[in-house]
């Protein structure tokens, strides 16, 4: 996982602890508007758990299915993997050489 993942993922780890947090801490304040925002808030971060699970599973799926692809077809997995380098490196290349001029 790259370091942006990594820190997006920490930052809605945190936000869904401080949502926690603030549904605890407002527990026992009472109130029409804070028992309509804690319950907005709850199934907020329900549809959040939901959605990053769905995502994970369609992660692995697809890491599975990529996985079961380049064991069926190396050569073409192999093809495939030089041809985009080369044409990443090739325009690379090309930028790096017009900012020189």
């Amino acid at each position: 996982m790259n370091k942006h993942a990594q820190a997006s993922s920490h930052d809605t780890g945190q936000l869904a602890e401080d949502a926690q947090a603030l549904m605890t801490a407002t527990a026992d304040v009472a109130g029409e508007k804070i028992g309509e925002a804690r319950k907005r808030l709850s199934a907020a971060l329900d549809r959040a758990r939901e959605i990053a699970g769905a995502v994970r599973d369609k992660a692995v799926a697809g890491a599975k299915a990529t996985d079961e692809a380049v064991h069926e077809h190396p050569y073409h997995a192999i093809a495939i993997g030089v041809g985009v380098g080369a044409a990443i490196g090739y325009l690379v290349a090309r930028r790096c050489f017009r900012k020189n001029d």
